[in-house]
């Protein structure tokens, strides 16, 4: 039994008014390929599914008044129930853009879980008795307004999915990327050596490996203190 429980793939289950969207990119490329090979698995619970009445409904005014529509409690709680039986000890998220931010170390984290229950939001957002009764964690992917959760949750997952155990070919990639250090990455060159009068930089085809990683923490230093202050900031604090 442990044996077959090790093995069991990453697992994310979505709960979404509209299951039809998925798995979308998720579907392609990286994630695609590794979904196709049994490195993680995705599913869908429809929130429409657990509405009430003769037209499944979903949503009701605002308490106090003011413009829009807020998922019901009752609802959101039936769907989790279901997706919760599906995936027992997934980490359970809302994606909020009032929740704490995505992070590469947050991704990294949840890669090690068995797997994410992921809740997307619609309308105004949902009841916040259900957020504090399932003790729903609430992440972002940014300071902006999506028309639902569904997009951010992709992210999320993509983020996730591409640290799994054989999902990207090589471990060196993903430590010399993005945020891993800490820092933004260094530029990229490649084939042709000269395009439209631009070259690419000497120390690179120098063949000296030291010279080379020198320059590219030198680059990634510099393009995080030009472009990121805030980043720089914590960078250098830690060091």
């Amino acid at each position: 039994m442990a044996e077959q429980m090790a093995s069991s793939p990453w697992r994310a289950t979505v709960v979404t008014l509209f299951p039809e969207l998925f798995p979308g990119p998720l579907g392609a490329s990286l994630a695609g390929e590794a979904l196709k090979q049994g490195l993680w698995s995705l599913e869908t619970v429809a929130l429409r599914d657990f509405g009430i009445g003769r037209h499944r409904s979903v949503d009701d005014t605002p308490a106090g008044g003011g413009a829009g529509m807020v998922l019901r409690a009752d609802v959101v709680a039936a769907a989790l129930g279901a997706a919760r039986a599906k995936a027992p000890e997934a980490p359970a998220i809302y994606l909020s853009p009032r929740g704490e931010p995505l992070t590469q170390a947050l991704a990294r984290d949840l890669s090690a879980a068995s797997g994410l229950l992921l809740l997307a939001g619609r309308f105004e957002g949902i009841d916040q008795r259900v957020i504090e009764a399932r003790a729903l964690r609430e992440v972002s992917i940014g300071d902006y307004v999506l028309s639902g959760g569904e997009l951010a949750a992709m992210v999320l997952i993509d983020a996730v999915v591409r640290l799994l155990p054989g999902v990207v070919g090589a471990a060196a990639s993903l430590a010399e990327e993005s945020f891993e250090a800490g820092l933004l990455e260094y530029p990229h060159y490649t084939r042709p050596r000269e395009w439209e009068g631009r070259s690419i930089p000497d120390v690179l085809l120098s063949g000296d490996h030291k010279r080379i990683a020198e320059w590219r923490r030198a680059e990634a230093e510099r393009l995080t203190r030009e472009r990121r202050p805030d980043l720089w900031a914590r960078y250098e604090g830690k060091r």
